[in-house]
């Protein structure tokens, strides 16, 4: 998943009182450089300024051995709706019991 806010880029200059024209990298040069401002967020370098009690996102670089087979599903505790190319995919705990196997 994308982060909703791309950046940081550079503001070039206002365009009026609603847009604003950024540099963009060479990954977005296909996108047109300019931006409602509504869109615009002030950028901060170290999020631990402005929230110092949000947990970092910390992620592991240890390999974890898995078995071969993993254990059989007990018991399902939830069911999602997920919408998949516009059609309701229900799962419910008795079809996907049918799927995973009692």
């Amino acid at each position: 998943m994308r982060d909703s806010f791309l950046g940081p880029f550079n503001i070039i200059k206002l365009i009026g009182k609603n847009a604003v024209e950024v540099k963009l990298t060479e990954e977005f040069l296909r996108k047109h450089p300019v931006f409602p401002v509504s869109l615009v967020k002030q950028y901060f370098q170290i999020e631990e300024d402005k929230f110092p009690s949000r947990k970092k996102n910390t992620t592991s670089s240890e390999i974890v051995e898995v078995e071969d087979s993993p254990a059989p599903v007990k018991k399902i505790i939830e069911a999602r709706r997920i919408i998949l190319n516009g059609k309701d995919q229900r799962h419910t705990r008795e079809n996907l019991a049918s799927i995973v196997g009692d």
